[in-house]
């Protein structure tokens, strides 16, 4: 998968914005204004994608290409190394299990507001 692959994907659900607000190169997406990825335009080599924390552990074991979040919170972060041990198909269940994580801790308010979209 590349940057522009990555982007597409994540930019086409529902709710979803992009925009850099760390620095000019870290691209982050966010599902009604919640972060649930973010990457490097520049050296797209990873992408930090939210996890629950007991499938963070298992990804990391069964993947060496995954590791704790780089800059984030280890409990509930993992950096994915993409095109290395998981392929794009894979990196899109963990980015859709990014998405509906930070979906279901929205409010009720912001859960409706998104579902009329």
């Amino acid at each position: 998968m590349n940057i522009e692959q990555f982007r597409e994907y994540c930019i086409n659900k529902k709710g979803v914005t992009e925009g850099f607000p760390f620095d000019k190169t870290t691209l982050v997406f966010k599902v009604m204004n919640k972060m649930f990825t973010l990457a490097s335009i520049e050296n797209f080599t990873s992408c930090n994608l939210k996890c629950n924390p007991e499938t963070a552990l298992e990804l990391r074991e069964k993947y060496e290409s995954v590791k704790p979040g780089f800059h984030m919170s280890k409990k509930h972060w993992n950096t994915v190394n993409v095109n290395r041990d998981m392929d794009a198909q894979e990196l899109c269940k963990w980015i859709d299990h990014s998405y509906d994580l930070v979906v279901s801790g929205l409010t009720k308010k912001l859960k409706e507001e998104l579902n009329n979209l």
